[in-house]
């Protein structure tokens, strides 16, 4: 494709309308009588350009305005459809388990077409990635050409291209006094003025025009961003279930960091004490007034065989409150939620006929042991356990989860007078002997529960990206929107001024602007071409 040279002598690349330089008409698009389209100044954009290679074909086809409103639009309606039901990453259960058992048929659907996850899919993004590249291409395609045009521009312009501006008028002449008194006005509006052969070009606010495009960077940054966020150590958002006494790697953390609970606290306002939540005490029966959690942080020091305890150096005590963070080294532990936990089952083993108990056993529901000795030759075994029980479709016993919600055993029971045993299922308010009555019996005799904090860990290396990223998408939009891109021609033409003037909006602010600076002269306002066309129109 070879470059286009005009009668003025500018050289303009192959697919350029107008000419950079004079504004010429190099490919005619429209009748003489029809006003110039300025959009991009006439400048040639590769899009429209080439199409030939494969580079071509991808390039203008992200370079398309409606296709990266498609993307967007397809994002959309994709991330909604991760709103329905809750993601993987928010659930306790097994998802292949959640779904189906709490939606039924939709939740398996859900699942098998891995919505559970959407939102770190390959397939989403995938998608947020073609919305970035298709704002890298489309600005690159517009901003590149727009601004070698509007750099090229000069003062004295083609006679076609000032008649064919929406803002054109002619006066017979004008004095020297009349184009000193309209360079004062100009000045005074701040209008950059360039002056060439007795010829004006008064501009001023050009920096409005990059407006979009500044705001398709704070977008892409924006979106690199989000994607950083899939990269692993970037951003952490991890539950952590914490028992009273217990300690626990933080997550996320390569074991660098543990956390202890030692007491978990919940506090309810007195309605006698705290006079302002009466009424709303009265009304849900009880008012949460403090969710707390006693905490200690740990710092691993040194490395460990796997296997082997690690040794940890106390970091800090703390009290983590809901909005009241654990922070440290750019991680932040949230009090989220909490539970109450089964603890520990006491059985007694008593014989039926008699109910007389040959002993009790304490059973540590995260942690049983296999077999309890009572004594006298009574013993019990675990045969099977069961922390979060319930039936499978086969009718077999299964748990849920390892939590023990609603727990289960299989026991065998070993006395003097049955030394081979005999089994019994025991659950809560059920038991089952499945091989016939037998003599003894595992009998409920008490519970204990513990307190488990809920956290959430959360560190975000991304958000300052992020931040960033939005900041420059609101300067684009404030320089699109506050500003405009104003350009007022006076040419000597044959003996005549011309006066030509465009904008790339607010038109009447333009043709106000005009009026002042034409004030105090002997030249006419020039005519909105727009406005003549239209009164032929109704004249017709």
């Amino acid at each position: 494709m070879k470059d286009v040279k005009c009668e003025c002598g500018h050289v303009n690349p192959h697919g350029t309308v107008l000419c950079e330089a004079c504004g010429k008409e190099l490919i005619v698009q429209s009748t003489t009588e029809q006003l110039i389209d300025m959009r991009y100044e006439g400048s040639a954009r590769r899009s429209q350009t080439y199409n030939k290679t494969i580079i071509d074909k991808i390039w203008n086809f992200f370079s398309s305005v409606k296709v990266g409103v498609w993307l967007i639009i397809i994002t959309l309606i994709a991330s909604s459809l991760g709103t329905i039901l809750p993601q993987e990453m928010y659930i306790d259960l097994p998802p292949d388990v959640y779904y189906e058992q709490e939606y039924g048929w939709f939740g398996k659907l859900y699942y098998q077409l891995g919505f559970n996850n959407l939102y770190s899919s390959w397939w989403y993004l995938v998608l947020i990635a073609m919305i970035g590249i298709s704002l890298v291409i489309c600005s690159l395609d517009r901003v590149v050409p727009l601004y070698k045009a509007l750099k090229a521009q000069r003062v004295t312009r083609h006679e076609g291209f000032l008649k064919r501006q929406r803002v054109f008028g002619v006066n017979e002449s004008a004095s020297e006094s009349d184009f000193s008194i309209v360079k004062k006005h100009l000045q005074e509006r701040r209008y950059n003025i360039r002056e060439e052969n007795g010829d004006i070009l008064a501009e001023k606010g050009r920096f409005s025009r990059w407006g979009p495009y500044v705001n398709h960077v704070g977008l892409i940054i924006f979106l690199f961003g989000g994607m950083l966020r899939f990269i692993p150590g970037m951003y952490v958002n991890e539950d952590l279930w914490v028992r009273e006494g217990e300690t626990a790697v933080v997550p996320e953390t390569d074991g660098k960091f543990y956390l202890q609970n030692n007491k978990f606290i919940l506090e309810h306002y007195d309605k006698n004490k705290d006079k302002t939540f009466e009424k709303a005490i009265d009304k849900a029966g009880e008012v949460v007034k403090n969710y707390q959690s006693n905490v200690v942080l740990y710092k691993r020091v040194g490395e460990n065989l796997p296997g082997e305890k690690p040794t940890l150096k106390k970091v800090e005590d703390y009290k983590v409150r809901v909005n009241l963070p654990l922070t440290y080294e750019g991680y932040s532990v949230f009090q989220a939620s909490f539970r109450n936990e089964l603890n520990k089952m006491s059985f007694g083993l008593t014989n039926k006929k008699t109910n007389q108990s040959m002993g009790e056993l304490t059973v540590d529901l995260r942690d049983p042991k296999m077999k309890y000795d009572l004594g006298k030759g009574y013993s019990v075994e675990i045969l099977n356990y069961f922390p979060d029980f319930e039936f499978a479709d086969n009718g077999e016993p299964t748990t849920k989860s390892r939590v023990p919600n609603n727990p289960a055993f299989v026991f065998r029971m070993v006395t003097p007078d049955k030394p081979k045993g005999e089994t019994s299922f025991v659950a809560i308010k059920q038991t089952i002997e499945p091989f016939g009555d037998n003599q003894y019996k595992m009998s409920f005799n008490g519970i204990e529960t513990t307190n488990v904090s809920g956290f959430i860990v959360r560190k975000d290396s991304t958000l300052w990206v992020i931040i960033i990223g939005g900041i420059i998408f609101m300067i684009g939009v404030i320089q699109g929107a506050y500003w405009n891109h104003r350009r007022i021609w006076l040419q000597n033409k044959n003996g005549e001024v011309w006066i030509a003037a465009h904008t790339n909006k607010n038109w009447y602010g333009l043709k106000r602007e005009i009026e002042g600076v034409l004030a105090d002269t002997n030249l006419k306002m020039p005519i909105d071409q727009t406005q003549l066309e239209e009164s032929d129109k109704g004249g017709v």
